[in-house]
């Protein structure tokens, strides 16, 4: 018998949920997550380095803070086995609501914290468990959100569909950063002049965490509104549910754990270089080797550079569900290789230039490259990841590949980053990149493609 042609939005018979729904919970939600995650990303450079690690000099606060900022990723791979061995057992939707909160309840906590100043070591003793706890969340969040979506995807178009909450990256960050830039400009703040009486330092740097509560109940709104995948139902009216995900995953699915957290490696370390490192290696002192560029000059150009990133994760979609998602990240990851041979062209002072003399340009150009390549890298994650496990422990699955390949790629990143640019100059961050890209061409090399498997 036909079948009747798809109309916009359809309606999952199993569920009468529409998948535009769906598309918008998921996106909004991992916005809101990834916000809460590049605040504090953006406060680690230019704020908490002034008010938690005050002590030492100014190149070991920064690195302390990195510190910090990477306990989250130490957490990410908890959250996964926690929030995975949850969502295979009792479902996606309930899991997902979880995770939301973990994430949104830390970082208004973050922003209620007291400072060196004010209690001494048990300051950043607290700023650590906070971030831990942020780890936890966004740990269950994405493979949860990418599961949402890739169970309900129509047949052919599953990348189409993984990649929508793949936009709550850079949306998260253009909203993160786009707040804090205003911020610095509505209290006049220069982070190259800083002073610990500024307001900004005071108490403006709470705000985006304590805001993040009110984003939080609009994702708890939208995810409660939805109902359990129907991949996922199918699964347990089979009596295909596993008592403990995590062992089943490393006693029978060791392989795909491999491969996935090493497909997944390339992508982790170029965003946290593009992010994270970049902004604390062109803000920081030229005293220290750095570039010296005003805060709020170079947060514009970011913000500029990430509008690619949003724009390349669609195409990126489209292109793995046309062209296979290992023929595309091949391609992608070795154009990723050879970016990494250029940050000395780019960034060494002596071609960028330093203070009011950087070449904005310039920067602007390496931004994008990078913001380019990571969209076309990170779209098809949310496809791919998913696809190398059966449904019984999909979500812990994808979770522990994902969040130990953060450890291994973001973690480590932006510690490893700026003692590198210390020590044996920006050249090095850029080989860094360069021979850990070359991990995840290998492990692409040896992987199956998955375009076509089936997820039931």
């Amino acid at each position: 018998m036909a079948h009747p042609a798809p109309t916009a939005s359809p309606a999952i018979p199993e569920l009468g949920v529409p998948r535009s729904r769906i598309v918008i919970a998921s996106m909004v939600g991992t916005t809101i997550e990834f916000y809460d995650f590049y605040i504090y990303a953006t406060a680690a450079v230019s704020v908490f380095p002034l008010l938690f690690f005050t002590k030492g000099d100014p190149g070991a606060a920064l690195l302390a803070s990195m510190a910090t900022f990477g306990a989250a990723f130490v957490a990410r791979p908890v959250g996964s086995v926690l929030f995975g061995h949850f969502g295979d057992r009792i479902g996606r939707k309930a899991t997902l609501v979880g995770s939301l909160l973990t994430m949104g309840i830390a970082t208004f906590l973050i922003g209620l914290l007291p400072t060196f100043l004010q209690v001494g070591l048990l300051a950043p003793t607290l700023l650590t468990i906070l971030r831990f706890c942020q780890g936890l969340g966004l740990g269950g969040e994405w493979s949860g959100a990418a599961l949402l979506v890739t169970e309900t995807a129509e047949e052919g178009k599953r990348a189409w569909a993984a990649m929508w909450p793949q936009l709550g990256a850079p949306f998260g960050f253009l909203l993160a950063n786009g707040f804090f830039l205003l911020l610095t400009v509505l209290f006049n703040y220069d982070s190259a002049q800083a002073q610990q009486q500024s307001e900004f330092l005071a108490w403006g740097w709470r705000i985006p965490f304590l805001v993040s509560m009110a984003l939080v109940l609009v994702g708890l709104y939208m995810r409660l509104k939805l109902e359990e995948t129907p991949v996922f139902a199918r699964a347990v009216a089979r009596g295909q549910k596993v008592d403990t995900p995590v062992a089943v995953v490393f006693r029978e699915h060791s392989k795909a754990l491999v491969l996935g957290t090493f497909i997944m490696l390339a992508t982790y370390v170029l965003f946290y270089l593009m992010t994270t490192w970049i902004l604390s290696y062109a803000i920081g002192a030229t005293g220290l080797g750095f570039l010296g560029i005003g805060y709020r000059d170079f947060l514009v150009l970011q913000l500029v550079a990430v509008l690619l990133f949003a724009a390349m994760t669609p195409v990126s979609g489209w292109l793995a569900d046309r062209y296979g998602r290992r023929s595309v990240l091949l391609i992608v990851t070795a154009a990723i290789f050879l970016f990494g041979l250029t940050f000395r062209v780019f960034l060494d002072p002596g071609v960028m230039g330093v203070g009011a003399q950087a070449n904005d340009g310039l920067m602007l150009v390496f931004l994008c490259i990078g913001m380019t390549l990571m969209g076309l890298s990170f779209g098809p994650m949310s496809a791919i990841l998913p696809e190398l496990f059966p449904t019984h422990v999909r979500y812990t699955g994808s979770g522990i590949a994902y969040n130990v390949s953060s450890i291994l790629g973001a973690a480590l990143t932006p510690f490893a980053a700026v003692w590198l640019a210390r020590t044996h100059g920006v050249g090095s961050v850029g080989l860094y990149l360069s021979a850990l890209s070359l991990l995840t061409l290998t492990a692409l090399w040896v992987s199956k493609e998955t375009r076509d498997a089936g997820l039931e």
